[in-house]
């Protein structure tokens, strides 16, 4: 797959069938969605393309919340590849772009650019200028300037329809075995491992501690049954998510008891892939009660992951 990350690097495209979206979470919806465009631009004999921007639109609202990105950058091209993808049109979201009308959204980008055929993308997708861009203008111009207009329906599993805003809230909640089924695959969390307060090796329970990175949504504060993946490996891991506060106050950090496992991993990069939440972060009287409840989730991680 090739990368494009501006718009002066596009040039001289071969014909495209192209799936627009953020993608912000590459789940089975838009994996849905991809893969059409994939299947028909095998059909037509021309490239596969996905448009979409390397930062969230919102980003350039003043006022606007910040929206919480699932998956790193890096991670979204390697599920989009793949998916069978040529082209990933990976391009910032500018002031120049947030201005445009849609109709020259459409054929500055994505007939003069992107040399579109045909495109797919879901019944809500909005572009141009004050997002006045739907569907049904696509389908119009498309007509016009030469190129086929596909609306998807969304992907809907157990009665909801697949979503990034449904899965951040499954995450924020804890609830990573639901977050999961509508994701695709397990929610990760990567970083490069710190110096933490080493209480954990003092009480049998060696951890590898990962700042969090605040522009990813993160999971409700608690204790996780987990995978640890270090070098392409997973090992089996108990990690806890929150601010310790039974021995003091810490910022919403993550660490991670790793089974059967002693290597040194100080400042090098270790992703933590949630499974299935164990109990609520709770304040304890003492260390020793506290210590007690670790050595039962990792009891339980144990059990759960067949050790």
């Amino acid at each position: 797959m090739i990368i494009f990350n501006s718009l002066e690097e596009v040039n001289n495209i071969e014909p495209c069938a192209i799936a627009l979206g953020n993608f912000d979470g590459v789940h089975k919806g838009h994996q849905a969605l991809i893969s059409k465009a994939v299947a028909r631009a095998k059909e037509l004999g021309i490239k596969s393309a996905v448009f979409s921007f390397s930062n969230h639109p919102k980003s350039l609202i003043p006022g606007a919340k910040p929206v919480l990105n699932i998956i790193y950058q890096d991670e979204k091209a390697d599920l989009i590849e793949a998916l069978g993808v040529d082209y990933l049109f990976n391009i910032e979201f500018t002031k120049e772009i947030q201005c445009m009308e849609p109709v020259d959204f459409i054929e500055k980008l994505l007939v003069e650019k992107f040399n579109v055929k045909e495109t797919f993308c879901g019944f809500n997708y909005r572009f141009g200028y004050k997002a006045a861009g739907n569907t049904e203008l696509l389908k119009e111009e498309g007509k016009k300037m030469g190129f086929v207009a596909n609306e998807i329906e969304p992907v809907i599993i157990e009665g909801e329809v697949v979503s990034s805003t449904l899965i951040r809230a499954l995450i924020m909640s804890g609830e990573m075995d639901e977050c999961a089924k509508y994701l695709g695959r397990n929610y990760d969390v990567g970083g490069e491992v710190v110096v933490g307060n080493r209480l954990g090796r003092t009480i049998g329970f060696p951890t590898s501690n990962i700042m969090l990175d605040d522009n990813m949504v993160t999971p409700q504060n608690g204790v996780y049954i987990t995978n640890c993946i270090y070098n392409g490996v997973k090992y089996p891991s108990v990690t806890n998510v929150g601010v310790k506060p039974t021995i003091g106050e810490y910022k919403k950090n993550m660490e991670t008891h790793i089974f059967n496992f002693d290597k040194e991993l100080y400042g090098k990069y270790i992703r933590i892939e949630f499974l299935k939440k164990d109990r609520d972060e709770a304040k304890f009287s003492s260390v020793e009660e506290l210590s007690a409840h670790i050595a039962k989730s990792c009891e339980n991680a144990r059990k759960y992951h067949g050790l």
